[in-house]
């Protein structure tokens, strides 16, 4: 049996995707650790008590511009606060749910052949790794970033909370309006 060229490079160009998507969720994962251990230990250090949730005295938050603070909020729940509760249990479910969404991810970046996909992958599982992480070290997410305009705050956020949303975004837009292939 005599294989074709495109037979033979369509397992390369996922190997090819596959390390992209991976390198890519190892960036987003290492810009997002490295921004909160700034913020934590540099920018805005706990006064009082363990870095942390538990913190009994945060920084004050730090105007940069005048649209743009560095404030220090501890995110219990999911995006915008969401499913925020008290039960001890809650960050187990919220890591169980963001460990299932990153295998479902790397099956699909495992068979990607679409470098627009690997890299929206890979932001993807960077970004939901980075706040697994911060959940099971605080049993919180680290957020920080507070953009406002005349008195309205949106819900502070983080670098990981970016890759996430700008990857959906790419695929939710790729889905949309990206031309079907010709055969």
């Amino acid at each position: 049996m005599m294989m074709t060229r495109d037979a033979v490079a369509a397992p390369q160009v996922r190997r090819r995707m596959l390390a992209v998507g991976f390198g890519v969720a190892a960036l987003a994962f290492v810009l997002d650790q490295l921004s909160k251990w700034w913020i934590l230990h540099v920018a805005l250090p706990c006064l009082a008590g363990t870095t942390g949730p538990g913190c009994l005295a945060p920084t004050a938050p730090t105007q940069i511009t005048g649209f743009f603070n560095l404030v220090m909020a501890w995110n219990r729940g999911v995006s915008f606060g969401l499913f925020a509760h008290e039960a001890d249990f809650m960050p187990y479910v919220l890591i169980a749910m963001a460990l299932v969404i990153s295998a479902v991810l790397v099956v699909w970046l495992q068979r990607t052949q679409q470098l627009f996909q690997a890299v929206s992958i890979g932001l993807v599982i960077g970004g939901a790794l980075g706040n697994v992480i911060d959940r099971v070290r605080f049993g919180a997410v680290a957020d920080f970033l507070d953009f406002h305009i005349a008195g309205w705050h949106w819900p502070a956020f983080n670098v990981a909370d970016s890759c996430i949303v700008v990857g959906v975004v790419l695929l939710v837009a790729e889905g949309l309006f990206a031309r079907p292939a010709r055969g």
